[in-house]
């Protein structure tokens, strides 16, 4: 992390590092089936689009299901259902499946044009009289295929570490006061 706030958050400020934010805002765009997993309609969803690729069957096998091919054909016909355990693995396939097919996606679509980035600072309201710092909003465009292409790997595989290295690289555009934005209290950006 390139912040120098070594004890951040004595004197009341609230935020989280610019990285957390940058991987809870890519989250939060992604979509997907509403039905919860328990109910025979977003059962059935997620099972059509595990099943109708071989993609959608390594994220099955990354969730932890075992079970035999008649198997999953007997649960996509609905004349068997999933144990507790199974049905929340297949909602962990469709939503790590849904990640990565997303970030193909996003991948082309932010490596040539980018996106713009706000980045809300820390929150002082709690912070002692004296003590408060004078940190504006900031608005950046963030583009190039390098660093979309890390920004996303780094998010589909849940890497922190390359998460905050990459955080460090779009900060540091900012300018002197980049340090300021290691800690934020919320980023947004559209897809």
């Amino acid at each position: 992390m390139a912040g120098r706030w070594a004890n951040f958050g004595f004197y009341g400020a609230r935020g989280v590092p610019g990285w957390v934010a940058l991987g809870r805002e890519m989250d939060r765009n992604v979509t997907g089936i509403k039905s919860p997993v328990e109910s025979a309609r977003g059962l059935s969803a997620r099972l059509r689009y595990l099943t109708k690729s071989s993609a959608g069957m390594d994220a099955m096998r990354r969730a932890g299901i075992t079970v035999p091919q008649r198997r999953i054909d007997a649960w996509v016909a609905k004349t068997v259902r999933p144990n507790k355990a199974n049905l929340q693995r297949i909602d962990s396939a469709y939503w790590d499946l849904r990640r990565r097919n997303l970030g193909v996606e996003w991948q082309r679509r932010l490596a040539d044009r980018g996106t713009r980035i706000e980045i809300h600072p820390v929150d002082q309201r709690d912070v002692l009289p004296g003590r408060e710092r004078s940190i504006p909003v900031r608005r950046i465009t963030v583009r190039g295929h390098r660093i979309w292409d890390d920004i996303i790997q780094a998010w589909i595989d849940e890497d922190g570490q390359m998460l905050d290295i990459v955080w460090d690289e779009i900060i540091t555009d900012i300018g002197s006061d980049y340090d300021s934005y290691s800690y934020v209290s919320s980023i947004g950006f559209g897809i």
